[in-house]
């Protein structure tokens, strides 16, 4: 074999024309070899010597190696020690009996085809303004009885929901840890993902057959349908930051995917935003700011006014972070609205676990109740958390299941239940499904009104020349900002001029009692009308709408209403 046909490549496994090359990092002075299997054997088809070579520093390389088929596996033997791959592209556990009659689990690396047709598929890059982002956990979106896929907890039930995202109006998913991590951490099940990993192989437990090819046709399904695929890569403390960026490198190419989430203290932005094969992708990083916010202002803790004001205008995504309500840390939106405290004894760390402050209420009862003017208050500050969260300018995350109203029974820190409390219930979709309907109509409000999700912040000046400004904020009297610490209410006007659209005025009164409102003038031959409040179960009143002929309007306790500014002229001729 010719000197250069050793020459390693980037550590790991590179399929060519002529064959395959395998690449790994040793220790000068220690001996290694590949092993290579084929079916369930026992022991090794072919035997091949890593040799040192200076040049190389610590890199070895097998040369190419021919007649290598997909799903063979292989394994390092370093001085005599089993080393399995850590750039493995897929990862086969099975049980060995030791000489003491024990049994162990082991593992190989399994070699997997990296051909699969693409088409002309790209990652969507769809204008962060636009985006509607859904977060979920790949295998506990559904695998539940109750999800309705053949394929449950798998990339393939992704793809059944495909049509339920479209409906709900998503057009990004976020899904956690999909690569090969520990099942189990000590003595608990290890859920979420965490920790230690073969982050370059897809988890084969998400996959019906075999998970490279079924994560890909995930994202390209995905695509298809106008879905970005966006993934959390939390890494591990002692991973290489070289590694890490080699891994963001591999999901983007090899997968297509639209972006990641990840750790900044695990991995610097600037690290990967200095990386060329990396620009232009979208980076998210988790920020509890907006989330910590809005959750007081909902409850109605006072002195919360200002910081709403900004968060409501801010643009989210400038910063890496989309705008949650809630997320698979804390509690869902059910639980945040039914509980005052966490419950996470099922844990087994006596109830230690999780968040301390969730800035939670649980409406008069904690946790499940008969009471309907409990239940009716519940249903209330769902419908009020929903409409902060996506008719803030930032781009909006809803939590899988929310949208019906999902529990994990007051648990806030699901990372070691890999059964029903964590998994997403959707027997409430049918039960709820009031609240989808509810959902999927304000994202589809969102989406037909570029002031609520516009590409450059607004700047609170009149732009337009047209008498006010594009953003303006108000208290019970018009053009007042209530700055008062005990005041829970707040008036933003959004104004429409120069943009071909209807001005809307949008009224948020958290307090426990009802308050009049003082609307801002709309301008000549324009008057209010009321289209849409929280306190309809519906949300949108359609024939229900109401003009407001004195420019006041009394909004309701713990409520949200909706005006828009309409000529008299268009009303009178749809009169006719």
């Amino acid at each position: 074999m010719k000197h250069e046909e050793k020459r390693p490549v980037p550590a790991g496994v590179l399929w060519t024309e002529e064959g395959v090359s395998f690449s790994v990092a040793v220790p000068k002075g220690k001996s290694c070899k590949l092993c290579i299997y084929r079916g369930n054997h026992t022991k090794p088809y072919r035997v091949i010597q890593m040799e040192e070579d200076i040049l190389y520093g610590d890199i070895r390389s097998s040369g190419i190696q021919t007649d290598i088929r997909d799903g063979d596996e292989y394994i390092y033997e370093i001085d005599g020690a089993p080393y399995v791959d850590p750039y493995a592209h897929g990862i086969r556990k099975y049980m060995e009996t030791e000489q003491d009659g024990t049994e162990v689990e082991c593992r190989r690396a399994v070699l997997c085809t990296p051909d699969f047709e693409w088409e002309h598929d790209r990652p969507l890059d769809l204008p962060d303004e636009d985006v509607i982002a859904y977060s979920l956990h790949v295998r506990g979106f559904t695998k539940g009885q109750s999800s309705r896929v053949k394929y449950k907890g798998t990339f393939a039930g992704i793809i059944e929901k495909i049509p339920y995202f479209q409906e709900l109006g998503i057009n990004q998913i976020q899904c956690m840890p999909v690569y090969e991590f520990e099942d189990r951490i000590r003595f608990a099940s290890n859920y979420w993902g965490y920790g230690e990993a073969y982050c370059f192989a897809p988890k084969k437990r998400y996959a019906k057959g075999n998970p490279v090819r079924e994560l890909k046709e995930m994202v390209y399904s995905c695509h298809k349908a106008g879905i970005e695929v966006v993934l959390h890569l939390p890494f591990f403390d002692e991973m290489p930051k070289q590694k890490m960026i080699e891994c963001l490198r591999y999901y983007r190419q090899e997968y297509h995917v639209d972006g990641f989430i990840v750790n900044p203290y695990t991995v610097p932005l600037e690290v990967i935003q200095s990386d060329d094969y990396l620009k232009h992708m979208k980076l998210i990083v988790k920020n509890e700011d907006f989330q910590n916010v809005m959750r007081r202002f909902l409850k109605g803790d006072e002195g919360m006014v200002e910081s709403v004001i900004w968060h409501l205008k801010h643009l989210s995504q400038n910063d890496y972070q989309y705008h949650t309500i809630t997320d698979h840390t804390g509690f869902t939106l059910n639980d945040l609205v039914s509980y005052d405290g966490k419950h996470n004894e099922r844990n087994g760390e006596n109830n230690h676990d999780g968040p301390d402050y969730n800035y939670s209420w649980n409406c008069g009862a904690e946790g499940p109740t008969r009471k309907k003017g409990i239940l009716r208050l519940r249903e209330q500050q769902m419908r009020n958390a929903f409409f902060l969260l996506l008719m803030a300018q930032g781009t909006p995350c809803i939590l899988a299941g929310d949208e019906f109203a999902n529990s994990q029974n007051g648990n806030n820190n699901v990372y070691c239940q890999d059964n029903e409390t964590a998994w997403v219930d959707w027997k409430r979709a049918a039960k709820e499904q009031w609240l989808t309907d509810y959902v999927r109509k304000l994202i589809q409000f969102r989406k037909a009104h570029k002031t609520l999700h516009p590409s450059t912040e607004c700047q609170g000046i009149d732009l337009a020349r047209c008498g006010v400004p594009d953003i303006s904020y108000h208290g019970e009297n018009a053009w007042q900002v209530p700055n008062e610490i005990a005041s829970r209410q707040l008036g933003v006007f959004y104004s429409g001029a120069g943009k071909g659209e209807d001005d809307l005025y949008i009224a948020y009164n958290m307090h426990w009692e009802d308050h009049t409102f003082a609307l801002p003038s709309p301008g000549k031959g324009k008057r209010w009308r009321k289209i849409f409040s929280t306190t309809d179960r519906e949300g949108f009143l359609g024939e229900e709408s109401v003009i407001c002929q004195e420019r006041k309007a009394m909004i309701e306790a713990r409520s949200v209403a909706v005006f828009t500014g309409e000529t008299y002229e268009t009303t009178n001729t749809k009169k006719k």
